[in-house]
């Protein structure tokens, strides 16, 4: 079992979706983004229920492990809980960050989406509370149809704050606009669709992350 690196030296998040592919494959995914350099892997299950998420979880986990890479589970905290080291993402509607950090402890992960300048200015409220942010979705996404894209203009705004916690530009980003996000000022990305539905996953993984070095 490889030590994560530090999240600030994060490049590449990988979200493993049910929206985009069934969870027989997730374990084949996982394989192939963790090969690929995903420095995160996130496993998001909207439709499913908490013993069928922990199952994913299981699947993936020992492959996060023997990679070194963070394991992160979306929005079900008693799922994270039930699987040795796997950090939580919460939306700004889900269990408030106070209460998740409680719940989860000091060491597991804990990240949280901004879809607004607002939202990413209280995360600096949050530096004790929070291991990383997300800002989105920057460009139109089939993952989250009823949000209004962010733009490019809100990743310049976030970046010229400096934050101190690590944060990922997530929605619609792909190879072929992956350079405009990091010349906005992001340091590090996520990717679902672009990933997932890719002959080679692992391949757009890496040019991402060359991306976004």
């Amino acid at each position: 079992m490889k030590r994560p690196p530090p999240l600030s030296a994060a490049k590449f998040y990988a979200i493993l979706d049910t929206g985009y592919a069934p969870a027989e494959r997730f374990v084949e995914l996982a394989q192939a983004v963790l090969a690929g350099g995903a420095d995160i892997v996130q496993v998001r299950a909207k439709n499913s229920t908490t013993a069928q998420r922990i199952k994913l979880l299981q699947a993936v986990a020992p492959l996060c492990a023997a990679a070194g890479v963070p394991l992160i589970c979306n929005d079900d905290l008693t799922a994270a809980l039930a699987v040795e080291n796997v950090g939580l993402h919460i939306g700004q509607d889900d269990l408030p960050a106070r209460d998740a950090r409680l719940a989860l402890g000091p060491d597991r992960l804990l990240g949280l989406s901004t879809h607004s300048f607002a939202q990413a200015q209280n995360t600096f409220a949050l530096g004790d509370i929070l291991s990383y942010f997300a800002v989105g979705p920057v460009f139109k996404t089939g993952t989250k149809p009823d949000y209004v894209p962010v733009g490019l203009e809100l990743v310049q705004r976030v970046a010229a704050l400096s934050p101190s916690l690590p944060w990922f530009c997530i929605g619609g980003i792909n190879q072929t606009n992956a350079a405009q996000v990091r010349a906005a000022g992001a340091r590090a990305i996520v990717a679902v669709s672009e990933v997932i539905r890719a002959s080679n996953p692992a391949n757009v993984v890496k040019a991402l992350r060359q991306t976004m070095e």
